[in-house]
């Protein structure tokens, strides 16, 4: 008699064949979801759907609307676009591929070899892709010795990753695959290519541009948005790491063994301020008096406002800072959301009368009492706070709705100069697999809410998808449309907020909701070496995190 194994869907026993895989059981409840399933819950761990069922276990699946499935997603198409491309060129002619960032909803990728680039190739690269879609080829994984790991990744001209496994202490090495060709990813796949149907590749720039699908949508392919301030934001800082030498983690933690995390942090910060200064000298060129300034959350937002009011100050201006917070309506009448929840996330949150009566009263050379409002009481307070502009005063304005002209409705375009700031990480584990900027900006504020509001990372975690809806909905919309693009993600700073952020992920339990993304960053960090904060500057955009700032950020 064949042995069975009994495992728990929803509150409902099943019985299946010893052996059998979570693909087969995924099969037959696919039904009970809107999108294909490409990962399994087991037991509240992820896990692929090449894996056996377990006798005794209770299962939940991942689908392409699931953050876990979507993020699979992503990495599965990274892989079939490097097999593609080295299939249509050929392995001999390759140099280089390297997955620079995220534009929109897609990856810019570059490549380096014996040919050239062009939308022909792209075609023949993008029909290879569609071809390997078609066949629907499984994606092995395979565990490796770290040192036969090693000696491929040298003999395939990929050094990068080789570099990055002399720092973890593994003795074996995890590889996917697509018939002969093996990469190295740091998370799950999905189980073979016939699920990656959803994709587009462009010649893009001097690159190439992957499209693939939003988690809102998962399947539906978007048009390439045109967002050429970001993207030659992100090229700058890729440019300057490749000038520093400090390409991916590896590179990174070369540098911290060898002695030449001072230079680096020097340089570092000696760039971002020279960038800071550049930004204050054409606001006083172009006689703005308000500098409107916003971003996403843990952009360092109050930071770079402060050291932007002293480079204003050291050109003879007089800036005034004010946070777009101060001009919360009172508690009792703040808006609610889908879910009946108080919503400080939407534009309605504010006073937008009051605060353009007041902008305007400045702009016009009256004198205003400035609000101050209170978290504790949930009312805007006002303590006899007396403000006047004259010629060199200019306000620092810092908030989420910043770039939204429905904020400062009446205020004269040209009184206004409109700065996006966000944490645009552009340090890549491995040439082909990137740190989402999202990853960089959740662990800072798991470590600053610990710090300056005694919140858990498990509570940070709970709020960060609702955070994230606000920034698609108040932010990001607007971005193309500043004056400016400030880059506040440092090439070193993950390599201190490690060490604050570790003890705080480690203390959340299997069965708290957030537990799944708490184990993926700590296996994110764990490429990382640590460094101390004893030679960061006081003034550094990173102690607005970890504390010791010369700046009231908290």
């Amino acid at each position: 008699m064949d042995k069975k194994v009994t495992v728990t869907y929803r509150g409902e026993k099943v019985e299946y064949p010893e052996g059998t895989t979570l693909l087969k059981v995924a099969e037959e409840f696919q039904k009970n979801y809107e999108y294909p399933i490409v990962l399994a819950e087991e037991n509240g761990k992820l896990r692929e759907l090449f894996h056996k069922v377990e006798d005794g276990s209770e299962l939940e699946f991942k689908t392409l609307s699931d953050s876990a499935g979507h993020k699979a997603y992503k990495r599965s198409i990274c892989l079939l676009l490097i097999k593609s491309f080295y299939d249509v060129v050929g392995g001999e002619k390759m140099e280089k591929f390297k997955v620079e960032f995220s534009i929109g909803a897609g990856y810019y990728c570059t490549v380096r070899g014996n040919f050239e680039l062009t939308d022909e190739l792209t075609d023949k690269v993008r029909a290879r892709m569609k071809e390997l879609v078609e066949k629907d080829l499984p994606i092995n994984k395979k565990t490796y010795p770290m040192d036969e790991v090693r000696k491929f990744c040298e003999e395939s001209r990929m050094t990068d990753k080789s570099r990055l496994f002399h720092y973890r202490m593994s003795s074996t090495v995890n590889l996917y695959s697509i018939n002969d060709f093996k990469d190295y990813y740091y998370g799950f796949m999905v189980p073979s290519t016939g699920y990656l149907k959803y994709f587009d590749l462009q010649h893009y720039e001097d690159g190439l541009l992957v499209q693939m699908p939003e988690r809102k949508a998962p399947l539906e392919v978007p048009p390439i948005k045109n967002m050429p301030h970001l993207f030659n934001t992100m090229m700058e800082a890729t440019r300057w790491n490749a000038v520093m030498g400090i390409e991916t983690v590896g590179d990174l933690n070369d540098a911290i063994s060898s002695g030449k995390m001072n230079q680096l942090i020097l340089v570092q910060e000696a760039l971002m301020e020279s960038r800071i200064a550049s930004i204050a000298e054409d606001v006083i060129r172009k006689n703005k008096k308000f500098v409107m300034i916003a971003g996403p959350s843990s952009s360092g937002k109050t930071t770079f406002s402060h050291r932007l009011a002293i480079q204003l100050a050291a050109h003879g201006m007089k800036p005034h800072t004010i946070g777009l917070d101060d001009y919360f309506v009172n508690r009792e009448n703040t808006p609610l959301d889908a879910d009946g929840k108080k919503d400080y996330e939407c534009l309605e949150a504010l006073d937008i009368e009051i605060f353009n009566e007041h902008m305007n009263a400045l702009l016009n050379g009256k004198r205003v009492e400035m609000p101050k409002y209170n978290f504790i009481t949930g009312e805007r307070e006002y303590k006899g706070d007396f403000l006047e502009m004259g010629k060199e005063d200019v306000l620092v304005i810092e908030g989420i709705h910043g770039l939204n002209d429905r904020l400062s409705y009446s205020l004269p375009r040209e009184s206004k100069y409109k700065i996006y700031i966000s944490a645009l990480t552009t340090l890549n584990v491995d040439e082909h697999n990137r740190i989402p900027t999202t990853d960089g900006r959740l662990i800072r504020r798991i470590v600053r809410d610990y710090r300056t509001r005694g919140a858990s990372a498990s509570r940070t975690l709970g709020m960060w998808g609702s955070v994230r809806r606000g920034e698609e909905t108040n932010i990001f919309p607007f971005q193309e449309e500043a004056d400016a693009m400030f880059n506040s993600a440092l090439i070193y700073e993950l390599s201190v907020l490690k060490q604050y952020a570790e003890p705080l992920l480690f203390s959340i339990e299997p069965s708290d909701p957030g537990y799944q993304e708490a184990v993926r960053l700590l296996k994110f960090l764990q490429y990382f070496l640590g460094i101390s904060t004893e030679d960061l500057p006081k003034n550094s955009l990173v102690r607005e995190f970890v504390g010791g700032s010369y700046f009231e950020v908290g």
